[in-house]
């Protein structure tokens, strides 16, 4: 049942003036629920009970946190349909895209589960004292990753479970040992009330101390302001608009105690299409690329935003075909009428720049909240003087920039800003003898792709969701997979500590059997 209420701990509270409801995109209507914004003072009580819930929640064992991370997954596929069913009346999103990214929320919370019930993550290294070493004798030294404290995590509008209230930030920060504090987006309150409960369940289930997690509503930016500036709160995960999470990077270095901002901002995903690619497959790639721009209303953060190659038949030949079939695909919902204004808003003043041709653009009537999709074409020229070329349409909406020459083409690519991903399309062989080409793309990119799309997100190990500023706030970390974890600590020191008295993952004996670097060598043996 939702009650519109905010989570403080595992007690529900509605103590603010300010209501709201959730917008039915499809319906075109607002739902029956009302959300109470949380006040000033809930705030406060929250992250409060988020700092004292720490003291304790940091020293509970690798096994105990994986048994409350797998039960928050357990407890989120408990409320089965209800939760589909919200999820896409708060979004207009279809069912098979709410039960993918239901699996998808539960899997990175198992997935961490097993991380900190194996335990290595914590980087455990050990230098042992030499007290004989001349002229100095060498002192024992042991380090290894501690949480920082309780992180303040901001859900995201187009991921309502994956990156939200349970989402990677969520999940990566409790495996750490960080209590968090959800600033639930008002455009699916509904859906991370549903969240939040399953979570509380499995606090309450589990025996995690009252407090290690806690759900607010929002309907605007006052309740993110007042947890980015509260002394208590250590960390701040964001995903969402360049404007937005700059604000709360700018606003956390300006605290007295600066804290790290985790944010993933933006990015327009460049596409690079090397001649010999289009020479032999131009119709199948722009067919393939009709779809990746319109997956989701283009609503994903790395959606195909910018396609780049040099002036040839075959790039004609993509072009025209891209047009062709874009045009063809039925338009869908955007996620609130917010965003689709937003979205007219930013493809009108793009088709309006100097240089910008529109080549596709599907004119038929739609429904309400429906997004028109559309491709524009600039020469590149154009596109390296003008930096408004290079800023991000949200949704189904692509440029494609015609480079005279290998030249402008890398000229075109390093002056971008830093971005999610970037795509490569070619043979084999174009790969080294463009190597200039893929050089400029990394050193701008988080992910290289070597022909595929941008869209999709693997979540393991190897994957990088992040990359160089304004696409993440830190380069090195991103919400996806297990080195997510890596943001919320810190590393610590203990230097000749008496053994008994040690953390189990530096003490001699290894109590833990987890693999440690012991005087620069990996073992998982005793001292």
């Amino acid at each position: 049942m939702i009650t519109g209420k905010n989570y403080i701990g595992n007690a529900l509270s509605a103590k603010g003036s300010k209501e709201f409801r959730t917008f039915d995109p499809l319906l075109n209507l607002e739902t029956e629920w009302t959300f109470y914004e949380a006040s000033e003072a809930e705030v406060k009580q929250a992250v409060d009970l988020s700092w004292d819930a720490f003291s304790k929640y940091q020293e509970i064992s690798g096994s105990r946190k994986a048994g409350f991370l797998r039960e928050i997954a357990h407890q989120i596929e408990a409320l089965d349909d209800h939760l589909i069913q919200v999820y896409c009346r708060e979004t207009g999103l279809p069912q098979g895209r709410a039960k993918g990214e239901r699996g998808r929320t539960c899997f990175q919370l198992r997935t961490f589960a097993n991380l900190v019930e194996e335990g290595s993550w914590v980087n455990a290294t050990i230098d042992t004292a030499e007290p004989n070493r001349d002229p100095i004798p060498k002192p024992d030294l042991r380090k290894m990753s501690v949480p920082i404290g309780p992180i303040a995590v901001f859900g995201a509008s187009n991921f309502p479970l994956a990156y939200s209230t349970a989402g990677g930030d969520t999940a990566s920060a409790l495996a750490s040992g960080c209590p968090v504090v959800v600033k639930s987006h008002p455009m699916h309150a509904g859906t991370g009330e549903l969240i939040a409960s399953a979570i509380i369940k499995a606090v309450e289930k589990t025996g995690m101390p009252n407090g290690v997690f806690s759900n607010l509503n929002s309907s605007g930016i006052e309740v993110g302001q007042q947890l980015v500036n509260h002394p208590k709160i250590k960390g701040v995960g964001f995903t969402g608009s360049i404007q937005g999470g700059r604000a709360l990077f700018d606003m956390a270095s300006r605290r007295e105690e600066p804290i790290p901002v985790f944010a993933e901002m933006g990015s327009i995903n460049p596409v690079v299409f090397l001649p010999g690619a289009l020479r032999t497959r131009a119709n199948e790639w722009a067919k393939t690329y009709a779809g990746s721009i319109t997956l989701g209303t283009g609503q994903f953060c790395t959606n195909p935003g910018l396609l780049l190659g040099i002036k040839s038949d075959g790039l004609n030949e993509f072009v025209q075909t891209l047009s062709d079939e874009i045009v063809q695909i039925e338009p869908s919902s955007m996620l609130h009428p917010n965003i689709i204004s937003k979205y007219r808003d930013n493809k009108k003043g793009m088709v309006g720049e100097p240089g910008v041709n529109v080549v596709a653009d599907y004119t038929t009537e739609v429904a309400e909240n429906h997004a028109r999709q559309a491709i524009v074409k600039v020469a590149g020229a154009s596109f390296i003087k003008n930096p408004k070329l290079h800023q991000e349409v949200f949704g189904p909406f692509s440029m494609v920039v015609e480079c005279a020459h290998e030249e402008e083409l890398i000229q075109a690519i390093a002056g971008l800003e830093g971005q999610l991903t970037g795509t490569v399309i070619a043979g084999q062989k174009e790969l080294v003898e463009h190597q200039a080409v893929i050089n400029a793309l990394q050193n701008r990119v988080g992910r290289l792709i070597f022909n595929g799309v941008p869209t999709g997100v693997e979540v393991c190990p190897a994957m990088q969701h992040g990359g160089p500023y304004p696409a993440s706030t830190d380069s090195r970390f991103g919400a996806v997979g297990i080195h997510a974890i890596e943001r919320w600590v810190r590393p610590i020191s203990y230097q000749n500590w008496p053994n008994v008295s040690l953390p189990d993952a530096l003490k001699d004996e290894n109590p833990l059997g987890i693999p440690r670097l012991v005087n620069n060598q990996v073992t998982s043996e005793p001292i």
